[in-house]
């Protein structure tokens, strides 16, 4: 009921479609452009060199880049950004056309989308929770998050659907048309006067829409937030040991299930698992108790990734992949709204600290998790999953520490929000 109440809304209903549309030309382009590595080169170390590519400028924005970050924290701004992408997707496939088939031109367009991106994600991410009241957060970051849900399960059918009648390089062509129908939204969005809902006094409040440029360093909101910082750094933990998932077709292979339908099966059920959470996750206020239920949440995975490692057949891997993906919503949306309680500078650099740390632990768990766990893969799902629990019971404890300081030291419990989780911890 809290998402169908806010996409009664006209503003987020468009800024929803918009971003649910170019989010799955992401996910087109991001399957079209592995596979076009491959054609090219058949070189599966490419392949991996094109992700890598792309989130080194994620890491870049995080650690040198918060200046620039800041100039483009308004919908006008994002909106430029959209068109950017738009015109350098839509590149490739004349560059393509004029000088044939080119790793170099793929690279290239990689890293600029990366740069952009960069720029664009934590922007939109702090500026979203600014369109709704306060008790509304938790179901616009859930909204937000089902965007990508959607996009994981559809994307990858949609591209299959069209390359049965277009060749690859034209799905670059329908990416440029999802980023530029999201950049005219973003535009009419930053023309209209956005207003706030009425509060309960009936009042409408207008949005503060300038650029973010006193945006706090974030080793400044690392020190007075310490438990938050310390689930940013459990997140980029977590999404580390996931690179172990990437030896799953070698786990099931060795369970007797070597065949891409059923590799098929598993990330669908994964997808289908997070669709149905997110419903209860964006619209139920217990499941966001911070840090506690985030906490439990790294837990649940950690046990479902070691038990993946144990059972011995593929169909119970399926079952399980269903669960992995139902805790999903709980980590993603967990986190996220818990930053959006932050005032929007202080918020754009908590999620942009949080993105680089997640670039970063990501993409070094997926050059080297994969070729530690190839030779015996069922060993390195237990391990990852272990070490998840592991982290995430020691990261639990961390925080109840780091409150108990905080509380000797502001000598109350009034100010243990300020000084130690956040803003205001539920």
């Amino acid at each position: 009921m809290g998402y169908l109440r806010l996409l009664r809304r006209p503003r987020i209903l468009l800024l929803w479609a918009a971003q649910t549309l170019s989010v799955l030309g992401d996910r087109m382009y991001a399957l079209v452009v592995m596979w076009l590595v491959w054609e090219t080169t058949g070189s599966a170390a490419l392949m991996g060199l094109v992700a890598v590519v792309e989130s080194v400028p994620y890491i870049a924005a995080g650690m040198i880049g918060h200046r620039l970050l800041g100039r483009f924290s308004t919908l006008g701004r994002l909106a430029a950004l959209d068109a950017a992408r738009m015109l350098v997707v839509a590149a490739l496939p004349v560059v393509w056309a004029v000088h044939g088939a080119s790793l170099a031109a793929l690279l290239v367009v990689a890293a600029l989308l990366g740069v952009l991106g960069a720029l664009f994600d934590p922007n939109l991410g702090a500026l979203v929770p600014d369109l709704v009241r306060a008790d509304e957060v938790q179901a616009v970051t859930g909204l937000m998050d089902l965007v990508g849900r959607i996009a994981r399960i559809a994307g990858p059918g949609a591209a299959g659907l069209l390359l049965l009648a277009l060749p690859e390089i034209t799905l670059y062509v329908v990416d440029a048309v999802t980023f530029g129908v999201s950049a005219a939204v973003l535009t009419l969005l930053a023309r209209r006067q956005t207003k706030t809902p009425a509060t309960a006094t009936g009042r409408r409040e207008p949005i503060v829409m300038a650029p973010a440029l006193g945006r706090p360093r974030a080793w400044r909101l690392v020190s007075a937030y310490p438990v938050t910082a310390c689930m940013v750094a459990l997140h980029g933990a977590g999404q580390m040991l996931l690179g172990v998932a990437l030896v799953l077709p070698a786990l099931l292979a060795l369970r007797g299930g070597d065949s891409s339908t059923l590799y098929a099966a598993v990330s669908t059920a994964t997808g289908a698992g997070a669709v149905l959470t997110n419903m209860v996750v964006g619209n139920v206020r217990a499941a966001m108790v911070f840090p506690g239920a985030y906490c439990v949440a790294w837990i649940v995975h950690g046990v479902v990734m070691a038990a993946t490692g144990v059972v011995g057949s593929a169909g119970w891997i399926v079952a399980l992949s269903l669960l992995a993906g139902a805790v999903g919503p709980f980590l993603a949306v967990g986190l996220r709204t818990h930053l959006a309680e932050f005032e929007r500078s202080e918020r754009l650099a908590w999620m942009t600290l949080d993105q680089t740390v997640l670039r970063a632990a990501g993409t070094a768990g997926t050059l080297v998790l994969p070729m530690l766990a190839a030779p015996l893969p069922a060993t390195g799902f237990v391990v990852g999953g272990v070490a998840t629990v592991a982290v995430a019971a020691l990261a639990w404890a961390a925080a109840g520490v780091l409150r108990s300081r905080a509380v000797s030291r502001a000598g109350g419990g009034a100010l243990v929000a300020e000084h130690a989780g956040g803003p205001s911890p539920r």
